[in-house]
This record gives C-alpha cells, structure tokens and sequence, in this order.
C-alpha cells in the first residue's frame, strides 16, 4: 500500500493529471471513477490505483476482480485524495496510454459525419461535442492544435467515457486538413453567424463535416473560406449566438436525423 506523498508513482498521477505537458511527453493520462474505469480499454491500462477505504466495501472488490480484471495498488485514503481532481473521490483511479489518431485512418474507417473543431478552448465544451457526437454516430473529430487538450481531465469526464469510442485526432495545419476533406469527397460546412442558409435548408446525407469556430472568435478568415457550405442556426429574440458545443449538437443530430430518414425511406 502507498502510503507517502513522497512515493514517484503518487507525483508522477498529479503531474499527469495537472500538466498537459508531461501527458504529451510520456502518452499517459489518468481517469477516475468507476464508470470510466470499466469502460476503459483494458489493454492500454498502465496503473490502476484505489483507495483503502475503496477496498473495504465488498462490492468495491467484486468490481475489480470481475469489471475490471487488471493488477492494482492501494492507496491510503488521505495520499489518494491528493492523487485526485475531484472533489468528492469515488477512490479509483487509472493511468492509461493515450489514444490519438491520424486523420487518414478515421478517413478510412467508416462514413459519417465529422466534427473540425478549430481553437476550442472549454474542456467542458469538447466533452460535451464528444459525447453527444457519440450519440449521433458522427465518424471522428479532427482538432486544430490550439484546441484544448483531450486529456484535460475536465475534459475526460465531461466525455462520460465516449473518448474511448470516438476516433479524434490533432492537425497542425487545418487548412491542410480541410483540402485533404475535400479531396476525399468530404462537404464542409462552417457555422457561421454571416451565412445567409438555415443549417435546417441543408442536405447532410453524404460525406458531412461541420466546422466549428473558438467560442470567443468563431472561425477564423481562412478556414470559413475553404469550407464549401455557410449555414447559420436561426434565432429569436435577442440572442446573437450560441454555445460552441450546443451549435455543434444541433448540426449533428440534424446529420443524425436526415441519416435515419434516409435509411427509412431506402427500405420502403
């Protein structure tokens, strides 16, 4: 059992979980709780860590033995808070290898819609897309480099275990990315507060990729440009724009929607 701040393994969880940076240099990141614990993909779990207090509920350990199945250490209940981001503990937690894409591979893995998510800077925010992307069976999410870390733990939770699921990868060039979408066969379509189309006017039943811009600035000159739709989410009284992540829901259940009709009226 871990019983001193001093242990590395105990500091090595609270860089990781506190610095984007160490994350990226050694390809860890943590989660905690024992929904993303159970969910987490077993073959990229390094460290499992859990709480003496944890241990003593006998229901606690039949979940080890039977959910999760993998070697772990106990932690004393004070060392294990300060291991955690949370407030209020559940006492598990797991370090596990990051699982970055490349935008080739979800290219090629199935059809869908895509997110482009350019300079997103709420961890909340991107949780949010990736969850309720999940939902409505988009194909990956491809990130601008200034977006904010996936791993955040912000982040990781507000994803409530899609991140696992969701293929996503990073790009330093997004206008790059965005010409490669094209090529592919791939329609952007920018939420843009300027464009004249009602996103409700739009045909999504093919290859769809919806952009969405910082929640500050919305999308940059050059990006707005190369997508080859703008559409706009009508609104009324004296709103003048939306959440980033709602925008983003709205696009994707309206591509989620059109999808089932489609496939319904194919197998009249």
């Amino acid at each position: 059992m871990i019983t001193s701040m001093t242990n590395s393994r105990v500091k090595n969880v609270i860089a990781l979980i506190k610095k984007a940076k160490t994350r990226k240099e050694q390809g860890l990141f943590v989660v905690e709780g024992t929904r993303m614990v159970k969910e987490a993909p077993k073959d990229r779990i390094k460290d499992l860590y859990v709480s003496e207090s944890f241990l003593m509920k006998e229901e606690n350990r039949t979940f080890l033995e039977k959910e999760v199945a993998v070697p772990f250490e106990a932690v004393k209940d004070e060392i294990f808070a300060k291991m955690s981001d949370t407030v209020t503990p559940q006492g598990i937690l797991c370090v596990l290898q990051k699982m970055d894409h490349n935008l080739e591979y979800m290219l090629d893995q199935k059809e869908g819609p895509f997110l482009v998510l350019e300079d997103i800077q709420d961890p909340g925010n991107l949780g949010t897309m990736i969850r309720t992307g999940e939902g409505a069976g988009i194909a990956g999410v491809i990130m601008s480099n200034q977006t904010v870390d996936i791993y955040n733990p912000k982040v990781i939770r507000s994803t409530m275990g899609s991140v696992y699921r969701v293929p996503f990868c990073y790009v330093d060039d997004l206008p790059a990315a965005l010409r490669l979408l094209k090529k592919r066969g791939v329609h952007t379509y920018a939420a843009h507060l300027q464009a004249e189309d009602n996103y409700d006017g739009c045909l999504f039943t093919g290859q769809t990729a919806f952009l969405i811009g910082n929640e500050g600035n919305g999308l940059s000159d050059e990006v707005s440009a190369l997508a080859q739709h703008r559409l706009k989410i009508p609104m009324e009284g004296q709103v003048e724009s939306l959440n980033a992540a709602v925008s983003a829901s709205i696009l994707m259940y309206e591509a989620y929607r059109q999808k089932r009709g489609h496939l319904t009226d194919r197998n009249k």
